[in-house]
């Protein structure tokens, strides 16, 4: 017997989760399953294990220019105002003080360049440019041990929003099951999408669905279907395994570094964990494997599905990591996953963050970190940078890197507008609510400033 559905969505990641939580929340859709493999929902990259659990605003990120940082602005807000609405005791989410940090007269220049000139203090108001004094008062540990002679000076800002993006997932999934026609499927792999004259038959191997319209929220493995479907041939993948250092009490909000020019990865930041004050992640590091799942040995072959094994994307590989910038990064990061070596050669990394930190204050976090998919564009011969979007007849692709997760919500308001055209109007969307619950939740810089939901969380005194 095969199941009938209006909307079938693969994946149960946080963009899958967004999804079926604006389909079933704010449209007439009738019918609408989610198809998850694991176990539960969020078990892979959304696990808060396997990120750097951060919202990203674009405000302190210094590799987003200004027309990136406008787009993941308001994606961010639309989570941040989810998480104020459903989470009031922190459960899923802290808020924490956020910097982005600038040591020496170049870091310095550069970061006032940002702010006063580029338009970015302009883009968040809550952003404020606070010079060492104010900096040890946030976070005393990022001046101690530093020569006093030298300058210092940090982007800082309240909205340091630190989350659980696999209970987010599943939040998400709470709230969507609440409505009638909705089922959720776990431990369900997709192992074939058919296309067919009235949509699409969903193989899993034991059971088929059936659905009008589809969408592939299955991290790397989208490209992987999207290309057994024919589509997204000028498209393959560069994975990059982040791991992670962690020490104990060191920080009490988010410190980033400076982006080095070139590098599509984050600079290495500090972070407080999401569900552990006395716990500081420092990372995370940028490895390359050729493997979509971190861990999984069997997603070797679906790499290769993803890679292609033809000129295009040998050529393009060679490209990209021929840059005199990344080869060395590139290189860099291997040796940080090496025993007892390892450690010792990041540690500068921390020390950027933490003067005084020590090769005994930290450990690899061992079982952390996930596999950021990085787009490669076999035409160009380039990265790609931000997420990949691919649409055909009735079915989207999607394939979220860094910062997805951060615009989940916007990105599934985006495919429910595009659902409603695959169904040719005969849904409708409650845009006006969706944005009520979300984004109209997220405090505003010229709120209250008794309002506790646009303060840090508060941190407890050091004994």
């Amino acid at each position: 017997m095969t199941e009938k559905y209006d909307l079938i969505i693969v994946g149960g990641g946080i963009s899958g989760a967004a999804l079926l939580y604006s389909v079933a929340k704010f449209t007439d859709i009738e019918r609408v399953a989610l198809l998850e493999k694991e176990d539960e929902i969020a078990a892979i990259n959304s696990h808060h294990t396997n990120n750097s659990q951060t919202l990203h605003f674009g405000d302190i990120e210094t590799n987003y220019t200004l027309e990136k940082a406008e787009e993941v602005k308001e994606g961010a807000e639309m989570l941040a105002g989810y998480l104020e609405n459903v989470d009031p005791d922190r459960e899923m989410h802290s808020k924490r003080s956020k910097m982005v940090l600038a040591v020496g007269d170049e870091e310095v220049e550069s970061l006032e360049e940002r702010y006063y000139e580029e338009g970015f203090g302009d883009l968040y108001p809550k952003l404020r440019d606070i010079d060492r004094d104010e900096i040890a008062e946030l976070e005393p540990k990022v001046v101690e041990g530093r020569d006093p002679g030298t300058e210092m000076k940090a982007l800082q800002t309240p909205d340091g929003y630190v989350v659980d993006y696999g209970q987010t997932a599943k939040s998400f999934v709470e709230d969507a099951r609440e409505e009638e026609g909705v089922d959720v499927f776990v431990g369900t792999e997709v192992t074939d999408i058919e296309e067919t004259d009235d949509g699409y038959v969903v193989d899993t191997g034991g059971a088929k669905f059936e659905s009008d319209v589809a969408v592939v929220a299955a991290g790397s493995h989208s490209l992987q279907i999207a290309k057994e479907m024919g589509y997204g041939e000028n498209k393959s993948l560069l994975p990059v395994a982040g791991s992670f250092f962690l020490g104990g009490d060191m920080l009490n909000g988010k410190v980033y570094t400076l982006q080095m020019k070139k590098l599509p990865f984050a600079a290495v930041h500090g972070d407080a964990d999401v569900h552990d004050d006395g716990t500081t992640r420092f990372g995370p590091t940028a490895k390359l494997v050729p493997a979509l799942e971190r861990g999984r040995i069997r997603t070797v072959s679906d790499f290769a599905d993803v890679f292609g094994m033809n000129l295009d994307s040998f050529l393009s590989y060679a490209n990209i990591l021929a840059d005199r910038i990344l080869f060395p990064y590139v290189v860099r990061n291997l040796v940080y996953d090496l025993p007892v070596v390892g450690k010792r050669a990041f540690l500068p990394n921390v020390q950027k963050v933490v003067p005084t930190a020590d090769v005994d204050d930290i450990d690899r976090a061992k079982g952390y970190g996930g596999v950021r998919p990085q787009i490669v564009d076999t035409e160009a011969k380039s990265l790609d940078m931000g997420e990949a979007k691919i649409t055909g007849d009735g079915i989207i692709f999607n394939i979220t890197p860094s910062p997805g997760a951060s615009t989940c919500v916007k990105n599934a308001m985006r495919d429910t507008d595009q659902l409603l055209d695959f169904f040719d109007e005969d849904y409708e969307f409650d845009e006006t609510a969706f944005r009520a619950e979300t984004i109209g939740n997220f405090p505003r810089a010229d709120a209250d400033d008794a309002d506790e939901t646009d303060q840090p969380d508060p941190v407890p005194a050091e004994d």
